[in-house]
């Protein structure tokens, strides 16, 4: 017979978070604390949070697992960091973040968790966004746009403001349409370079990017993800002359921009033979 205390009995899993929460405690502690975690605040971190999302990213796109294993647990540890800081003040704690996590998910899948009938894919996408909106009408929050985040990455928001405007019918037809936008807004941007004026210049680069975003969603290609590996080849490429110009024992500093093209374009050959 099974011991009626055991089931009651934490996890290890569970185990390990309470250590990792006491941790935490322990270098907010105002009697032998961490001077860094201490000075600390809600703004202070949340770049540390973002970074932290962006690491996971990198080690998934890289096929790093033992990677994502760390970088997981620095975002945990982030979220651990901004609870502690809330129980400080008397918000919250971690268990009630896990806990409102838990109940938002029990509530968003009434197909797994209640007696609504299994749902495909799609029809849970479009049950989700229901049970989204009132959430936010709930919270106050009527606008369509009300709740996309400011802080996300400018093309990330970008992206999710054209897709909520989408649901309602504002939106291009097919990607073709927006390749036309982008020829606009580029002889708009070669306008305002004409003008000169500084203003109006970033609010045309602005103008261009925002299409190239909605250019992005309906391609179906995440454009961070895009330009993450764009970044990438980059690198890979501009390491390739730095490293021949180094055995040659020439200078990048005294080569001619010509001279450097001709050695990224091998780096090109090269890409091109592994693919």
């Amino acid at each position: 017979m099974t011991d009626a205390t055991s089931s009651h009995a934490p996890s290890d899993d569970a185990r390990k978070i309470d250590a990792l929460i006491e941790v935490m405690a322990r270098l907010r502690s105002p009697e032998g604390g961490c001077p860094w975690d201490l000075e600390q605040n809600f703004q202070t971190i949340a770049p540390y949070t973002i970074e932290e999302a962006y690491e996971v990213a990198d080690a998934i796109e890289r096929g790093d697992m033992k990677g994502l294993k760390e970088e997981l647990g620095d975002l945990l540890f982030q979220s651990v960091f901004h609870a502690q800081m809330a129980k400080e003040a008397g918000l919250f704690t971690f268990g009630d973040v896990a806990q409102a996590i838990a109940d938002k998910m029990i509530r968003r899948h009434p197909h797994v968790f209640g007696d609504v009938d299994m749902r495909s894919a799609d029809e849970q996408t479009a049950a989700w966004e229901v049970q989204k909106a009132e959430e936010r009408k709930a919270k106050g929050k009527d606008g369509l746009l009300d709740d996309v985040p400011a802080g996300l990455p400018g093309m990330t928001r970008a992206v999710k403001l054209q897709k909520r405007a989408g649901r309602v019918g504002f939106d291009w037809p097919d990607a073709r349409s927006v390749l036309d936008k982008i020829a606009e807004e580029t002889e708009e941007l070669k306008e305002a370079l004409d003008e000169g004026e500084k203003d109006h210049i970033e609010e045309e680069f602005g103008d261009l990017l925002f299409v190239l975003a909605n250019l992005s969603r309906h391609l179906d290609v995440d454009p961070e993800s895009a330009l993450r590996r764009a970044n990438e080849k980059f690198t890979r490429r501009f390491k390739h002359i730095e490293k021949t110009f180094a055995e040659r024992g020439d200078s990048l500093a005294d080569a001619s921009l010509d001279e450097m093209e001709a050695v990224w374009d091998e780096a090109k050959a090269l890409d091109k033979k592994k693919d």
